[in-house]
């Protein structure tokens, strides 16, 4: 199994079709396929995923000159609730500090229950799009930027 695979068995796994948040398998690669795509991988234990092993939670992510940018992340529902989404993300500052990024940013919906954890782990709102998401019935919901500064 590839990485890409392990991350997509995740993806799958992980967002709510209503939401529409989950990538196809061809916008992770072709995000991949740049070389400011990164992506990061853990097993259930916090830890890199062994070959022969699935993953548990993934950051699928860019670097832009000084900046880093969350794309993605996700967590297996079943593993949820072990810290594993906390490991993923002090693990995407550390990267990002270490390859010089001098603030990183995501950016989600308005209505993401995830807010109270990005913000516990030092994200700040920083911009508002209004009506940027569409959900599966149609209904539209404003996207929200968040930066931490490094």
């Amino acid at each position: 199994m590839t990485n890409l695979d392990k991350l997509m068995v995740v993806m799958e796994a992980a967002f709510d079709p209503h939401w529409r948040e989950a990538w196809t398998r061809r916008q992770v690669d072709d995000s991949l396929a740049l070389s400011s795509g990164f992506m990061m991988l853990i097993d259930e234990d916090g830890r890199e995923p062994a070959p022969e092993s699935g993953a548990a939670g993934f950051i699928l992510a860019r670097k832009v000159l000084d900046e880093v940018e969350l794309l993605l992340i996700g967590v297996l529902p079943e593993m949820r609730g072990r810290g594993l989404g906390r490991i993923l993300l002090n693990s995407f500052t550390e990267y990002s500090r270490s390859v010089g990024a001098a603030q990183v940013f995501l950016e989600m919906r308005a209505n993401n229950p995830a807010e109270s954890f990005y913000r516990s782990a030092g994200f700040a709102p920083i911009g508002r799009r209004n009506d940027y998401y569409r959900t599966l019935d149609g209904t539209h919901i404003d996207a929200v930027t968040f930066a931490k500064i490094l």
